[in-house]
């Protein structure tokens, strides 16, 4: 039996699973049972606490998608990641610093228990996205839609649109475009205000979520850059509302993480 936490961040939700003692080892086709929002649980991703490998870190953030695939970031869960911890006295440090796949985060949970995520640095060298590009452009030219790209952990690619529509094409179009060799999460932005965007995410390996906070993090940064938004911008998801600050250099992400219910399954039986 593989005991389980439901949380969301916005509605992106996930499920938690406490692997400090490293008995823990899901196959591909095991997360998908899983994330069967009909068969299954139901998650975008699952978030896997691990033990640090790094003296940097107190933690390891491991985190896959609902087809299965392993991914370095996910702001939203980095929120329920630090709210578990907390929740379940597995550590009384705050702010708490955890290692992922894409470099250390720093999470710090605020008196109202919103969780404020230093998501670091963004990158913009193509190669380091990845896109198959040789040269830093402000936008590109991806399968005839003009976007934005960096990663933040992960890849993203963001369109400004003046009212958002047809997402599920569009996504997909970019989403299979041999540019980018590991996928890419798609945010269609609508600037309301400098201090205000709407933004809806069609993530890899997922689909279109409720919130998505690397991808708040990429539409702020890309607007930011293209002198469209303040430094501080309140992102409008379909989920709720995040904070999103860049200061240039760094990314913070503000935002609530929710407990639903917990539970256990028998991965070989199906029941849970």
């Amino acid at each position: 039996m593989i005991n389980f936490t439901k949380m969301h961040g916005l509605g992106n939700d996930f499920i938690v699973i406490n692997n400090l003692d490293g008995d823990v080892c899901l196959s591909v086709e095991e997360i998908c049972q899983l994330a069967d929002r009909r068969f299954g649980i139901g998650f975008d991703q699952l978030l896997m606490i691990e033990s640090a490998t790094s003296k940097d870190a107190d933690f390891r953030y491991v985190i896959f998608n609902a087809d299965g695939s392993e991914v370095s970031q996910c702001g939203n869960g980095a929120r329920c990641f630090a709210l578990y911890i907390q929740k379940k006295n597995l550590s009384y440090k705050n702010p708490l610093t955890v290692e992922t796949n894409a470099g250390l985060l720093v999470l710090n949970i605020n008196s109202d228990d919103t969780v404020k995520v230093d998501m670091g640095k963004p990158n913009f060298e193509p190669s380091k996205i990845p896109l198959n590009l040789n040269q830093v452009l402000s936008e590109y030219n991806i399968e005839g839609h003009m976007v934005g790209s960096l990663s933040i952990g992960n890849p993203h690619a963001i369109l400004i649109q003046d009212e958002i529509y047809n997402i599920e094409d569009i996504a997909s179009t970019i989403q299979s475009s041999e540019l980018f060799p590991d996928g890419v999460n798609v945010g269609f932005m609508k600037v309301l205000n400098k201090s205000k965007i709407q933004l809806r995410v069609v993530e890899r390996g997922v689909g279109e979520t409720h919130a998505c906070g690397s991808g708040a993090c990429a539409a702020v940064i890309y607007g930011v850059r293209r002198g469209l938004l303040n430094s501080k911008v309140i992102v409008h998801l379909n989920g709720g509302d995040a904070t999103v600050e860049f200061d240039g250099e760094k990314v913070y992400l503000t935002g609530p993480g929710k407990f639903v219910y917990e539970g256990s399954v028998n991965l070989r039986s199906g029941s849970s």
